[in-house]
């Protein structure tokens, strides 16, 4: 059974930056599309960015050009940098992960497509 476990959220004032991580178990990372979803309270569930299994990434319209996702499948790990924080950034980040070589399903950020969830980790932004 696939676990996944982030790490790396936390507070910080807006401009600055924070780096979250997530590791996949019981399985190999590099089989698996992976991104990162955000949601923040009275809010839906929203896909900030995906990674597919050969390196191609997908972002929101929101974060372009100032988050980075990225996976080191060695270490069955995937990551997001993000720079430029800003107090609407501040959300509960999980990170999520499906089975699948599909490019185009993976790229399209949507809930429905990930299977596999971890608890998430608390992202907040103070102006």
């Amino acid at each position: 059974q696939v676990r996944l476990v982030e790490s790396g959220g936390g507070s910080v004032q807006a401009g600055g930056s924070l780096g979250l991580s997530c590791v996949l178990s019981g399985d190999i990372a590099s089989r698996y599309c992976m991104g990162w979803f955000r949601q923040a309270p009275g809010k839906e569930r929203e896909g900030v960015a995906t990674i597919d299994v050969d390196g191609w990434s997908s972002y929101a319209d929101s974060v372009t050009g100032r988050f980075t996702i990225s996976r080191d499948n060695a270490k069955n790990t995937l990551y997001l940098q993000m720079d430029s924080l800003k107090p609407a950034d501040s959300a509960m980040y999980y990170c999520a992960a499906e089975r699948t070589s599909s490019r185009s399903l993976c790229l399209v950020r949507r809930v429905g497509v990930f299977g596999d969830w971890g608890q998430g980790t608390q992202v907040t932004v103070s102006s």
